[in-house]
């Protein structure tokens, strides 16, 4: 299957992306299959390298997140020890970074 370069890339496509840089990275991830039963917002992906957790909430380029999904991280930001992050397709060099085994920072 070829795929349009100048084609938008999806949600899960931008998953995709992140899983192969998070098992490159040496990250463990969590990602729920079917959401159905579980509660509304949560973010979509776990991910652990310790000492870091983080949390991240994958969307299109121009995806909104819902009401639910902003509560959910906005309660997540209010643990020091934790990293939430939403992240997008034009993310995928600062997603490279971030995941890093060289990477520092906490997020803001």
């Amino acid at each position: 299957m070829k795929v349009d370069p100048r084609a938008p890339m999806s949600e899960a496509d931008l998953d995709r992306a992140v899983r192969m840089l998070a098992e490159t990275c040496g990250w463990e991830r969590f990602h729920v299959w079917n959401s159905r039963h579980s509660a509304s917002g949560f973010p979509d992906l776990v991910l652990c390298r310790p000492p870091r957790l983080a949390f991240a909430e994958l969307k299109s380029q121009n995806g909104k997140l819902t009401v639910d999904q902003q509560r959910w991280l906005d309660f997540l930001r209010s643990v020091p020890s934790i990293e939430v992050y939403v992240w997008r397709p034009d993310d995928l060099d600062h997603i490279a970074r971030i995941l890093s085994p060289r990477h520092r920072d906490r997020p803001p």
